[in-house]
């Protein structure tokens, strides 16, 4: 699906106020409620927008180590790789790559002690050939897609004729 700027800034809008209702973001976005509704449906349907969930920061909910942990698996065994993974409460995300690590871990910990809890539950895999972890230290850049998303909908004009 391809954003204009009318969908660019309904997303913004909703990140920067995530409680507000059509009514308030069509205030923000100085179009018609009606239109916001059924822009916000279209980016449902679509998928580009996949929830309304809270942000959690986890260093304030007693979680504030967090590790990239890099696993080589053996062959053939990403299916059971994956519901063993599922399994660990301490792994927030998990990717298939590229590269000599054919996994990626993101890890969240209450303390250095959990960590290593983690990395011995992860190396009694017997589908894990080996793991390395690096630790996060600070965040340099936090989460985000606004910034992408502005740059593909830059060129594109909103089909919306009181958002242009």
């Amino acid at each position: 699906m391809h954003l204009d700027q009318l969908d660019l800034a309904l997303l913004t809008a909703l990140h920067d106020h995530p409680r507000s209702g059509p009514l308030e973001l069509s205030r923000l976005t100085k179009v018609a409620r009606a239109t916001v509704q059924s822009r916000i449906q279209r980016l449902e349907n679509a998928g580009v927008i996949t929830g309304y969930g809270p942000d959690i920061d986890l260093e304030a909910a007693a979680h504030p180590l967090t590790a990239f942990v890099t696993l080589e698996i053996a062959q053939g065994a990403l299916e059971e790789v994956a519901s063993e993974l599922a399994a660990i409460p301490t792994i927030l995300e998990a990717y298939m790559t590229t590269g000599s690590a054919d996994v990626l871990c993101k890890v969240a910990a209450a303390d250095h002690a959990d960590l290593q809890d983690t990395l011995l539950e992860l190396n009694h895999s017997a589908s894990v050939v080996r793991s390395t972890s690096v630790v996060v230290l600070g965040t340099v850049v936090p989460p985000r897609v606004l910034p992408l998303l502005e740059r593909s909908a830059a060129t594109r004009a909103s089909r919306a004729p009181a958002h242009r």
